[in-house]
């Protein structure tokens, strides 16, 4: 995501969530399509409602799978067991501890190029970003295309069946739709892969 590790050479400071989603509108606008469906994950599914609110021009559906700060807050521990993870000093068994319990308490393999990047920027990189600012209920309320919410049902990043309901409650187009994935972690997206993708397609087909 912007303003995280990556190939790119940061020119201009990040400083608001406004930013943040023009660099999104600004990629999208290089897009051939004149709509799109937008999908996000975890902090990309924060990044994919934060463009949605506030430039909604091009989205089509907005699909946000286990996304934070959207339908509710990052519980207390999971903010207290993330702090030492920054910290470079602290041990790399402590960030792949935190890696297994953001995932369901799945054993974290050393020779993973997906584990071995995430915890290398745990430790080398100090992020700049602004923090996501929570999305209030009015404006889920005033999206007004469709929107899928999946959840799982054990995440650590909220509190699940109160982000179910939020969702529920505060998403108004017909179409839109909130799925909990009882014994998922925040990693469904890898243990659940095909489910996932099926819950997707069903979404899109529904639409047409």
């Amino acid at each position: 995501m912007i303003g995280e590790p990556g190939l790119s050479i940061e020119t201009k400071r990040i400083k608001t969530n406004m930013d943040q989603a023009i660099w999104l509108k600004q990629v999208l606008e290089q897009l051939p399509e004149e709509e799109i469906n937008l999908l996000g994950l975890s902090f990309g599914g924060w990044s994919a409602a934060n463009l949605a609110i506030k430039h909604p021009e091009k989205i089509q559906t907005l699909i946000l799978v286990e996304p934070v700060y959207v339908f509710g807050p990052i519980p207390l521990k999971m903010i207290l067991v993330s702090i030492p993870a920054s910290v470079p000093a602290v041990p790399k068994s402590i960030r792949e501890r935190m890696l297994s319990y953001i995932s369901g308490g799945a054993n974290i393999d050393e020779s993973e190029p997906a584990a071995k990047l995430i915890e290398t920027g745990m430790r080398t990189f100090k992020s700049k970003l602004p923090m996501p600012e929570k999305v209030k209920t009015e404006h889920l309320k005033k999206l007004k295309m469709p929107v899928l919410g999946i959840l799982a049902g054990q995440s650590t990043m909220h509190h699940s069946e109160k982000s179910f309901q939020i969702g529920l409650e505060n998403l108004r187009n017909p179409y839109s739709n909130m799925v909990l994935f009882e014994d998922a972690s925040h990693a469904i997206n890898g243990e659940y892969p095909e489910k996932l993708l099926q819950t997707i397609e069903d979404f899109l087909k529904h639409i047409e």
